[in-house]
């Protein structure tokens, strides 16, 4: 009994937070002028699960790496990179779909390059990926030539934004997430890579001794976690409607944070996707009650780092009862 109490609460524990956070706010959040709930209002719900698309995107792609055993510290600067490079293809005149297949494929390049560092040279994920990071925004600041990269407009603006053209109805940059969150965990639960990538993370020696490819694993984990990173980069353009080579500064943390949050451990694993959504979730809350209270952007970062040390130490303590 005991024992299912503490899985109960391991995988019930995200949502828990989620409510907890909610609830908070709610209490802490001051009534408009006339009475009503400003924080619990389908509007303000609304302006929160768009703000949580970018980072729930990136965090299924950080999912997958995490679960394997890795990290990747690039993310935010593969979003600006990204970004600046649909930014570029819109304002020469190509077509949407176009614009979305090639941001995609960079964003998957870029992984690709990273993953076959890691097993090629046998390196630790941390320094690739550190080094990735350094480069990637080098190179949108190269592109874009130290400045912003504006365009006249494009079908993609519409994915991000709130405002009543689509009514009560969420933004299709929410459903593309909610979409890609489901196929990923199907695939994660259903599949042999699936599978794979649990034993890689679990233990890479033995997953190589049971016959598994593990370097060719890697590289295929992190092109695909970079196609995601390079969607992400294309909805961070929607949103801006700019591509900014200075953008998601910084946004790694908030994505590997919304992971371990979800209860992902960084030795690997351990991890699903819904608790990573529920994770980028709590982030996204966390962001706008602060904004909704008037707190200074420093006070958010500090609640942000203690958040991150919190979802850290109840890892460890998960994998101290484990052992």
């Amino acid at each position: 009994m005991k024992e299912t109490l503490k899985k109960a609460l391991a995988k019930g524990g995200p949502f828990l937070g989620l409510i907890l956070v909610i609830a908070l706010f709610a209490l802490a959040v001051p009534l408009d002028e006339e009475g009503k709930q400003i924080f619990l209002s389908y509007r303000n719900f609304k302006i929160i699960f768009t703000q949580t698309v970018i980072v729930s995107i990136g965090a299924l792609g950080m999912t997958m790496i995490i679960v394997s055993g890795g990290i990747d510290l690039s993310v935010g600067s593969t979003i600006a990179l990204t970004s600046v490079a649909g930014a570029m293809m819109i304002q020469r005149g190509w077509g949407t779909l176009s614009v979305l297949l090639t941001v995609v494929a960079s964003g998957g390049l870029i992984g690709l390059l990273n993953g076959s560092a890691i097993a090629g040279l046998r390196m630790t994920p941390f320094i690739i990926t550190l080094g990735t990071l350094g480069v990637a925004r080098g190179s949108a600041k190269w592109l874009a030539d130290n400045q912003t990269v504006n365009y006249e407009g494009s079908p993609l603006n519409s994915w991000m934004t709130t405002a009543d053209p689509f009514g009560y109805a969420l933004p299709p940059g929410v459903w593309v997430a909610i979409v890609l969150a489901t196929i990923t965990s199907l695939m994660l639960k259903n599949t042999v890579f699936g599978r794979h990538i649990f034993a890689l993370g679990s233990n890479e020696a033995t997953a190589r001794l049971c016959g598994i490819p593990t370097s060719r694993l890697k590289i295929m984990i992190y092109g695909l976690a970079g196609c995601f990173f390079g969607l992400a980069g294309l909805f961070q353009l929607s949103r801006l409607r700019q591509g900014d080579p200075t953008v998601a500064i910084g946004l790694e943390l908030d994505i590997i944070a919304s992971v371990i949050i979800g209860g992902a451990s960084l030795s690997g694993g351990v991890g699903t996707i819904l608790g990573s959504m529920i994770g980028a979730l709590i982030m996204a809350v966390l962001r706008n009650g602060s904004q909704q209270m008037g707190w200074p952007t420093y006070f958010q970062e500090i609640i942000i780092g203690l958040v991150i040390i919190v979802a850290v130490f109840l890892d460890r303590l998960r994998q101290g009862k484990q052992a």
